[in-house]
């Protein structure tokens, strides 16, 4: 164990500080521009009872015979920590990222192009939200990214989708044919054929024995029962069908054998749209268990990477993040305020305004008959209680013709401003170009006939908002967790209050830096130095300031 060399006013010393060509500076403002400087290592001394910072020179930790008559007394020491340093160097060099960060899918294409791009420039990845798009635009979307990204990190959204697996497959058949190698397997609750398809679609042995997977998947997870089946091999069942159907080769299937279904997972917590809303400080190390039992089970000759997401809002919580473990950091909802997004200025105003209690959950479109839930801005709008309104009705009635006429008059008033007949015309119109089988199925079934109608409602409510559509404003579903009242609370006063002033990777940088300035003052609190209280606050920085404390 490490012997301090001597005691003066009850603080132990680290060792000796020998002076190079700069003085040291004296007083507490030099020791927050110190530790500022992250790139630098900070050097706290004992100058005549008094704290002071000292640069460039040599330290001594505890090693008495080393000492000069020049040698200042060292009270605290912390290492260089650049943001490119958090998270894991493994992950980080697998999807050629000098950032451990990602902006996450957010459906609809809210996650854009430009964020993407953004993000992609910047060191960082971010995910293309492809959920809830038709086929074409994704492909223009895959097309655009491809020419205007090169070599650099982007990928895409693939969502379950229980009520339309057609389109799921659709979807992975493009993205294998137009060389899309990265994909966020988001909301899945079991394996699909698609998925699967996927994964292990062009795997092969090099002469070396290892096994290639071309296409990797990073998913997104918030239940331990789901992790394990991201964190094993795919089914034999599954690798069974793909070969009959001759979508894969039989050495293809033997080699995913010895593969987990995902090389990387997202711990979510309590996010926006789809979430289980679990506290990502037991989320977190209950994934990171998991993920040791299931390599050491399954002998994996790589290693698997758990990052964290959902209420990734500030600096304290990035910094909590990775000092728990974190591979990598996953935003959401704080993005979504962000110009880049595809969202209308309406909505960004209004999570810009949100605080934390102004989210809540409401029944999602596309698992509707399941009862599963997605979390929303509860603040400027109705659409969390209508949403459950008409949730409320599926379950008591079985037919829209059994509905009450009070209520019928309700929703054709509020909520669909048309009769229910006209709204069911519309649907055809829909589903007669994008899947015929629902309207058959329809016809047969009164109960999915209502469920059509009412996720009509709850689909349609998302693009209003995307759109910005003024006449709808009190129907708009905006995904959305508490992240983003957090954030809103950090940088109330500051530049980033403006939501035109939040651009994404001035966002993402602020939440990196800051949280490595976090981590050294905790890391010199835990050496016993005592700090003013104004330390514990990091304020948003322009990011060219930002970039100047880096490269100085």
């Amino acid at each position: 164990m490490m012997q301090s060399s001597f005691n003066v006013n009850n603080r132990r010393s680290l060792g000796w500080w020998n002076q190079g060509d700069t003085k040291p500076e004296l007083g507490y403002q030099a020791v927050g521009k110190s530790i500022l400087r992250v790139a630098h290592p900070v050097l706290l001394l004992n100058l005549n009872d008094q704290i002071a910072v000292g640069s460039g020179g040599t330290i001594t930790i505890g090693d008495k015979l080393s000492l000069t008559p020049e040698g200042i007394p060292l009270w605290g020491y912390c290492p260089p920590l650049h943001p490119e340093n958090l998270g894991s160097a493994y992950f980080k060099k697998m999807h050629h990222l000098r950032y451990a960060y990602i902006a996450g899918a957010m459906a609809n294409g809210i996650t854009s192009i430009k964020m993407v791009s953004e993000m992609g420039h910047a060191g960082m990845i971010g995910f293309f939200g492809a959920a809830g798009l038709p086929i074409e635009e994704i492909e223009a979307a895959i097309m655009r990214l491809q020419r205007e990204m090169g070599h650099l990190p982007f990928g895409f959204n693939l969502i379950y989708s229980p009520n339309d697996p057609e389109l799921e497959a659709a979807v992975v058949d493009l993205y294998l044919r137009k060389g899309i190698r990265l994909i966020s397997a988001s909301a899945y609750l079991d394996y699909t054929l698609p998925l699967v398809y996927y994964r292990v679609k062009g795997i092969y042995s090099d002469n070396n024995g290892n096994i290639i997977c071309p296409n990797k998947i990073i998913a997104k997870v918030s239940r331990i029962e789901v992790a394990k089946k991201f964190f094993s091999p795919p089914p034999e069942k599954i690798l069974v069908q793909l070969v009959n159907q001759k979508l894969i080769t039989r050495q293809e299937a033997d080699l995913a054998k010895f593969i987990p279904l995902a090389d990387d997972l997202t711990a979510e917590a309590d996010s926006g749209g789809h979430t289980d809303n679990r506290p990502a400080i037991s989320l977190l190390p209950t994934m990171l268990a998991l993920r040791d039992r299931m390599v050491s089970t399954y002998k994996y000759k790589k290693p698997l990477s758990v990052g964290l997401g959902g209420g990734i809002a500030t600096p304290y919580s990035a910094a909590a993040a990775f000092a728990m473990g974190a591979d990598y950091l996953v935003t959401g909802s704080i993005n979504q305020a962000c110009v880049e997004a595809g969202i209308s200025e309406a909505v960004r105003q209004m999570l810009a305004e949100a605080t934390q209690a102004d989210v809540t959950m409401a029944p999602a479109a596309d698992m509707f008959e399941m009862g599963v839930k997605v979390q929303v801005l509860k603040r400027s709008t109705m659409f969390p209680l209508r949403a459950a309104k008409l949730y409320e009705l599926y379950n008591r009635y079985n037919r829209l013709e059994d509905l009450p006429d009070n209520q019928r008059t309700i929703l054709e008033r509020d909520f669909f401003r048309c009769s229910l007949e006209q709204e069911w015309k519309r649907i055809i119109d829909f589903f007669a170009k994008r899947d015929p089988k629902q309207i058959s199925q329809a016809e047969k079934d009164p109960k999915h006939r209502m469920a059509l109608v009412f996720r009509s409602y709850l689909g349609r409510s998302s693009t209003w908002a995307k759109t910005g559509d003024p006449s709808r404003k009190i129907d708009y579903q905006i995904w959305c967790g508490p992240a983003i009242g957090a954030f809103n609370e950090w940088v109330r006063g500051s530049f980033l209050e403006k939501p035109e002033n939040r651009k994404v990777t001035t966002v993402a940088m602020n939440l990196l830096f800051g949280a490595a300035v976090q981590t050294r003052t905790i890391y010199l609190r835990n050496q016993g130095i005592e700090l003013p209280i104004s330390f514990n606050q990091f304020s948003p920085m322009e990011l060219s300031n930002i970039i100047t404390l880096l490269n100085n």
